[in-house]
């Protein structure tokens, strides 16, 4: 059948339905479960990584953000390529690059080639993660976009708890390489069955704005790079502030060229509709939330009470099943009680989780007190995600998915990238000195974020339930 994306208007509700839609989607979360849990997945491994590459810790922090600035920095372009080039195809490309850089990368014997091999799979996941979302955006319609569109972000939420988890249980089997390896199979098993699978949709030829695109990634990086060297430096050192006053200006000259382009990477007035701008700020908060904690829980236990990956990663199985909870809970209430009081609830459960981490000690009970934090916590940013990505896409037209995707994804990389900069930042002194106060100054962080999000959500949040375009309201 004829894909939405050839059409301004979604099919009226006679339409006939994509065939093997929900094999489809199945596979396209499975190859999304694979981008975010790369995400978190070297978490766990970084210690052997850098034993046996022997990394310094600035080459350790570049392992989890080449692979974020490249993954948020060209979302933007992936969003384009697919409304430009045909899903479909942008789908197969990024799913290849990907595919390839994680063998490159687990095949690594050096620091260089370990950070290009990252630097590419956030090149394919760019392209594959707004493609693949506008696929399911544009051929779900009604009541099934919204149950898919909820699978979507609950298989996302999950991700990023289990890559913890994986990344433990693969760094004490096999080994680190692996976190990297296990990539390949599902990705060639994706390649062969998603060409029968996926609708294809007429291209639609266009001019790709690159200087935009370097220039967002370019801002980007130099954001990440500030937010890090601030954490050896201080926030008023030279090495911090030039970096963040580039990002500025980095950003500013985006704007500028975007407004005198006559094919713009990202039409600028897109942020001024406000279910975008509410998912987009929804999701900046609820990802940097939750890789925060990951990255804050996984260093407290390894480095202070001395935890061995495996049973790191095994601790965060609770909290991958909070996430996921909250997510599946988010997409029934989004639907029912409206957007805003689905969001503001849940940062408000994320506060409340997130407050008695304040008071940690380097003998406070792991089970009594961080476990349970982190669970309550990750239940309530769970059903943030899923309202996000509701929010922003459910009332945006299917010519404009891919675009729409690609800011909150760019929102959803670009958070994880700077929750872990500025957290790292905060807690420099546990992290490097074994100090609890820098974890108990984190967190508070954290739940102060929370809290001014849910205040902020009574505002800028939608209070209306979404509505799929051209259909009905979503129950």
């Amino acid at each position: 059948m004829s894909h939405a994306h050839r059409t301004i208007h979604a099919p009226p509700p006679s339409a006939p339905p994509l065939p093997r839609r929900w094999t489809m989607l199945a596979v396209l979360c499975l190859t999304q479960f694979m981008l975010v849990l790369d995400v978190t997945v070297v978490n766990v491994a970084l210690p052997d990584m850098a034993a046996d590459l022997h990394l310094g810790r600035e080459a350790l922090t570049w392992v989890v953000t080449s692979y974020t600035l490249c993954f948020g920095g060209l979302m933007l372009l992936g969003g384009r390529l697919a409304d430009a080039l045909g899903a479909h195809r942008t789908v197969l490309a990024g799913l290849a690059v990907f595919t390839g850089a994680s063998l490159v990368t687990g095949l690594s014997q050096d620091a260089p080639l370990l950070l290009t091999g990252r630097v590419f799979q956030g090149v394919g996941a760019a392209l594959l993660s707004p493609a693949a979302l506008s696929i399911v955006t544009t051929s779900f319609h009604g009541a099934e976009r919204n149950k898919a569109l909820g699978t979507w972000a609950a298989l996302g939420g999950t991700g990023s708890a289990a890559g913890v988890l994986l990344g433990g249980a693969l760094t004490a089997g096999p080994g680190w390489q692996w976190v990297f390896y296990l990539n390949v199979p599902v990705g060639v098993l994706a390649l062969a069955v998603l060409p029968g699978l996926l609708p294809r949709n007429a291209p639609r030829p266009a001019r790709l704005d690159l200087p935009g695109a370097v220039l967002v990634t370019a801002g980007t990086g130099a954001l990440i790079y500030g937010l890090v060297q601030a954490g050896d430096a201080g926030w008023a050192s030279a090495g911090a502030a030039v970096p963040l006053l580039g990002a500025l200006a980095l950003y500013g000259a985006f704007a500028a060229v975007e407004r005198a382009s006559r094919a713009p990477l990202m039409d600028l007035r897109m942020l001024t509709r406000r279910p975008v701008v509410a998912g987009a700020f929804l999701m900046l908060v609820a990802t940097a939330l939750l890789i925060g904690y990951f990255f804050l829980g996984s260093v407290y236990l390894q480095h202070l009470r001395g935890y061995s990956p495996l049973r790191t990663g095994l601790f965060f199985l609770p909290v991958a099943v909070g996430t996921g909870l909250g997510a599946h809970l988010g997409s029934r209430f989004v639907g029912r009680i409206g957007s805003r009081v689905t969001a503001v609830a849940g940062l408000v459960i994320a506060a409340a989780g997130t407050v008695p981490l304040a008071r940690l000690t380097s003998e406070s009970s792991v089970p009594a007190r961080l476990l349970p934090g982190l669970v309550v916590a990750s239940l309530g940013v769970g059903a943030v995600f899923v309202t996000a990505t509701t929010t922003a896409l459910a009332l945006v037209a299917p010519e404009e998915a891919g675009l729409a995707s690609g800011v909150v994804n760019t929102f959803h990389e670009v958070g994880g990238s700077v929750g872990v900069a500025v957290l790292s930042t905060i807690a420099a002194s546990g992290i490097e000195h074994g100090a609890v106060g820098g974890f108990r100054d984190a967190f508070t962080a954290s739940a102060a974020v929370a809290a001014a999000g849910a205040l902020a959500g009574l505002v800028l949040v939608p209070h209306r339930r979404p509505q799929a375009t051209g259909g009905p309201h979503v129950h």
